[in-house]
């Protein structure tokens, strides 16, 4: 066993926490991790290791898989966040896992447009309605409410200062 840290990532609460925990580690660990921080887990939440499609199950003697130094851990209701992307005339949407992060969804939508690595190379994700591009590697449940789960991008072309 050894001490890492890892970084949670709450829904309702501002910013990101930072937290020691021994791996490997089961779930009880990390809900007494959550505690320890001020952050009350109940069973209404779900916590999401990094990218992960499933929610870690609640079970307490259940090892947690995939922790590991660095790894950030989603603590969230929701399960599963729709994202919608406009790119010119087209509309794709899907389901990801609140830990997607932004570069993850534009990988998917630049394959599912058929995008050429050049034009894909000159266009981020923002917000729809908005200025906004969140940098790529913001997890999609920072990018929610907790009222509303779902995410609204047109890929556009980047700016960019030539000089």
């Amino acid at each position: 066993m050894s001490k890492t840290i890892i970084f949670i990532q709450a829904e309702g609460n501002a910013g990101v926490t930072e937290a020691e925990i021994m791996i490997p580690a089961t779930v009880r660990d990390l809900h007494e991790t959550f505690k320890t921080h001020g952050i009350d887990f109940d069973k209404e939440l779900e916590a999401f290791v990094d990218e992960a499609d499933s929610p870690l199950p609640h079970d307490a003697k259940t090892t947690v898989d995939g922790l590991k130094h660095g790894s950030r851990v989603h603590v969230t209701r929701c399960k599963k966040i729709k994202v919608t992307v406009h790119y010119m005339h087209h509309t794709i949407d899907r389901t990801f896992a609140p830990g997607t992060r932004v570069r993850t969804v534009k990988q998917w939508a630049v394959r599912e447009l058929k995008l050429n690595p050049t034009d894909a190379g000159e266009h981020v994700l923002q917000l729809c309605n908005s200025t906004t591009q969140p940098p790529t590697d913001v997890a999609l449940a920072e990018l929610v409410n907790g009222r509303s789960y779902d995410v609204c991008f047109d890929l556009v072309p980047e700016k960019r200062i030539e000089g």
